[in-house]
């Protein structure tokens, strides 16, 4: 992006993969992608079939300097972040960080629409957004309707041509508008004081992108963040949720990802277990039962046969 907060030529694909980093498909060339600047945002509007998106951490990561809000515009999809389940219906929307770890599964066709927005100019308008990252804004919410109305209306305006005056005026708006409808939502994450509140979540993007890393402990995650232990303990005494704790059910929940992902059929569970930082099979389990009631293969064969019933 350049100083006037414009992106230069890129491929499609290099393009997605900035905003929505792995594609497990090659993007769709077809009639109703758009790409185009809307002042200093970036929009994007692409079908999809049963598209997975996807970053995980490590290697090239997408755009470290903003933040994505996703419109589904049609159809549905599961949104996930920061431990967040965001099921996505017509009109829902769901900010997330491309830098760190999320993942969207769309559910049948559909289209979606997602607005890139620069760290600053979203902190301007949204303080905290890291704390909203993952968390569903239904359609039915304040002026949430309104605001995907207008976005499928620029979307439109924007592949017929629209000048930059019109962009940039149409840009502040909408991101004001955003930020009307996530205001409710920012008071309802904001018991604790903004400075533990963004440090906290620092550290759960820390943490996300070492899931897999079976060395993960609190030591590690102090000493890397440059935190005391009384202190980092005190950052997560705000979530309700010890940090040992937090790290055994996000990796619980991407193992059980992973067992009900048809992709994944031909890794044993043990496999999937140690890459997401278990070293003891039992442990898993032992962890995995009590969190979901039901064995790793119980819960595999149970959602496999679901995942084909739907396919059917």
């Amino acid at each position: 992006m350049d100083a006037n907060g414009r992106y230069g030529d890129r491929s499609v694909k290099a393009l997605l993969r900035l905003f929505m980093g792995r594609m497990d498909s090659d993007p769709p060339q077809r009639p109703g992608l758009v790409i185009a600047p809307l002042g200093a945002l970036q929009v994007v509007a692409t079908p999809l079939g049963r598209a997975a998106l996807h970053y995980e951490g490590g290697g090239a990561a997408p755009d470290k300097g903003g933040y994505c809000f996703l419109l589904q515009r049609s159809g549905g999809g599961l949104f996930q972040q920061y431990g967040h389940r965001a099921p996505l219906g017509v009109g829902d929307v769901v900010l997330y960080e491309p830098a760190c770890p999320w993942r969207y599964q769309a559910q049948g066709e559909g289209e979606v629409i997602l607005l890139h927005v620069p760290a600053r100019l979203l902190a301007e308008n949204l303080p905290g957004p890291e704390r909203l990252c993952g968390r569903r804004l239904g359609c039915n919410e304040g002026l949430t309707a309104t605001v995907g109305a207008m976005a499928a209306t620029l979307v439109a305006q924007l592949r017929d041509g629209l000048d930059e005056l019109s962009r940039q005026r149409a840009a502040n708006h909408l991101l004001g508008m955003i930020a009307t409808c996530y205001t409710p939502v920012l008071d309802l994450v904001s018991s604790s004081s903004a400075v533990m509140s963004g440090r906290l979540w620092r550290v759960k993007g820390f943490i996300e992108e070492n899931l897999r890393n079976p060395k993960l402990s609190s030591a590690m995650v102090a000493s890397e963040m440059k935190l005391s232990p009384r202190y980092l303990r005190m950052i997560f005494a705000a979530s309700e949720e010890p940090i040992l704790a937090y790290v055994m059910r996000r990796r619980l929940e991407e193992c059980a990802n992973q067992l009900a992902d048809p992709r994944w059929r031909g890794h044993s569970i043990t496999e999937i277990a140690f890459g997401w930082g278990f070293n003891s099979a039992p442990h898993f389990t032992r962890s995995f039962r009590e969190r979901f009631g039901v064995s790793p293969r119980q819960y595999r064969q149970r959602e496999l046969a679901a995942a084909e019933l739907l396919a059917a």
